[in-house]
């Protein structure tokens, strides 16, 4: 990060795994001063994670991530999902949190019941051209390579009601695995 900053870039991309890293990662921002609104931090949405922004504080407001989930997004299935989830947990979803929640729907209530498939032929085999509406928007299996096909969301750090969300400003749907084809 020093070397970064010393650099005075206009933009840096930041790829990190998620866990406690994003939340280091927003400690050094603003340990060293780096200023978000001079220099544009962008990267993979784990960096804006709900503990990385309250690590940040207002350090994280213009931070732009691609990403497939926050709990912050905007539909129906959402709404209730976080709901439900906060009940349970006693506090806000994540991307492993929806990634669970997706297996099992495919998993129990699609593959089971529509296709009625059994466990020999194996759940990447009865997932494929299912789609449905998951927490994070449409999902769907794609029936050549097995992979999720979703949406990922371009989201700003905003302050919003006094908090610092991720909020959507733009979207690229039907993303698909394109590492296994030649």
């Amino acid at each position: 990060m020093q070397r970064a900053k010393d650099l005075n870039p206009e933009a840096i991309y930041v790829f990190i795994p998620g866990g406690a890293q994003p939340a280091a990662f927003g400690k050094a921002l603003v340990d060293l001063g780096i200023d978000s609104k001079k220099t544009r931090i962008l990267g993979q949405g784990e960096i804006t994670e709900e503990n990385a922004r309250k690590v940040m504080g207002d350090a994280a407001l213009g931070l732009t991530t691609a990403f497939h989930y926050d709990y912050n997004h905007q539909s129906a299935a959402n709404r209730k999902f976080v709901a439900l989830y906060q009940v349970a947990f006693g506090r806000n979803p994540d991307y492993f949190s929806v990634s669970a929640w997706d297996g099992m729907h495919f998993d129990l209530r699609i593959a089971g019941r529509k296709t009625g498939a059994t466990r020999r032929r194996g759940p990447g085999r009865r997932s494929q051209g299912h789609e449905v509406e998951s927490p994070r928007g449409p999902i769907s299996i794609d029936p050549e390579t097995r992979d999720i096909v979703q949406t990922v969301y371009i989201r700003r750090v905003e302050k919003v009601a006094g908090q610092l969300l991720n909020v959507e400003i733009d979207k690229i749907e039907n993303v698909k695995d394109r590492s296994r084809r030649a």
